[in-house]
């Protein structure tokens, strides 16, 4: 029997129970109403409250549920043992049963008269009756023993399965909340900078003035208030020597308006050296104030920074082939 595990499209269990707590404690440090929130959507302290007690309720599913899998593989395992011993002693009874079919049957009496040993006639019979009561017995006992293990890994199943149905619906329910927390998060805009903590810019910029219309990139406009926010602290703190642009068709961020590239050179041509560390000053500024801007993640030359994992640092990327795809051109951010 093929005994299953939790689909691969679910988190493996460190990661089922992240997803909420980590989303949960981004969201407290977000804790303004969201915008377009109604009488009918729950406030964010109740969207905390849910994703904590689903993190906890989940975790103890998962133990139940692993006891419950180990407990059904050793139905099955032993299952398995019996099934092996019945279908053996089955064949000794069979061919004891064939052995006495094709025999010479005279009756035993008469073979014992004319047989020229009768003691031997007589021990050979009593050992092969002992021999088919023997496999009989056993064949019997593998029968119950057999029948009733069936039903106790058919009992098991019927466990598992309940288990995994709970945690099915547990992350069915994780992932309704975490869409939750990433509408309020798209739409909450972080508090302004505070110059002693937010780590410095790289000078110039507008200042919080009116964004030049050079600046103005494809999709400028249909960036989230949050991303719009980041976007604009950066304009506001940098001479950005190129366009940003936010909003394209396409399956990543870009495509909901949660990140902007910022652009170094023009586009597919390597920066130089100035723009280049004006890329490192923005790129390195948005990781220094990701807590508060709420960034998710940053790419720049062919490295990425995750506020998800901030202890990895930057990590290499690999090869795609080209200036842009690399992020040699831009600075890429995204936003939660």
């Amino acid at each position: 029997m093929t005994r299953y595990s939790r689909p691969s499209s679910r988190r493996a269990r460190p990661a089922a129970s992240a997803v909420i707590g980590s989303a949960a404690a981004a969201l407290l440090l977000f804790a303004a109403p969201a915008s377009y929130a109604d009488e009918d959507e729950p406030s964010l302290d109740e969207l905390n409250s849910k994703a904590e007690k689903l993190a906890e309720e989940l975790d103890g599913e998962l133990v139940v549920y692993e006891e419950a899998k180990a407990a059904a593989d050793k139905a099955d395992e032993r299952l398995e043992k019996v099934e092996k011993a019945y279908e053996s002693a089955r064949g000794d009874v069979s061919e004891l049963a064939a052995a006495q079919y094709k025999g010479s049957g005279i009756d035993p009496a008469l073979e014992v008269v004319m047989s020229s040993s009768p003691e031997d006639t007589l021990d050979s019979a009593a050992l092969a009756g002992q021999i088919s009561h023997n496999n009989g017995e056993r064949l019997l006992s593998l029968t119950e023993s057999r029948a009733d293990l069936k039903k106790a890994a058919k009992e098991a199943d019927s466990k598992l399965d309940d288990a995994k149905e709970i945690v099915d619906e547990l992350e069915d329910k994780q992932d309704e909340i975490k869409e939750r927390i990433e509408r309020y998060e798209a739409e909450q805009v972080p508090e302004p900078a505070d110059d002693s903590s937010s780590g410095g810019g790289g000078g110039g910029g507008t200042g919080g003035g009116p964004v030049p219309d050079r600046l103005k990139g494809w999709g400028f406009d249909g960036a989230t208030p949050r991303m719009a926010a980041i976007r604009d602290e950066i304009i506001a703190n940098f001479s950005l020597p190129y366009e940003v642009g936010c909003v394209r068709s396409s399956a990543d961020d870009h495509g909901t308006g949660q990140a902007c590239d910022f652009m170094m050179s023009a586009g597919g041509a390597m920066p130089s050296g100035g723009n280049q560390q004006i890329g490192w000053d923005v790129a390195e500024y948005a990781k220094a104030n990701a807590d508060r801007l709420g960034v998710k993640y940053v790419i720049w030359e062919q490295k990425i920074w995750d506020s998800r994992n901030p202890g990895a640092g930057w990590k290499p990327m690999e090869d795609r082939g080209s200036v842009t795809q690399n992020h040699y051109d831009h600075v890429h951010i995204s936003s939660f």
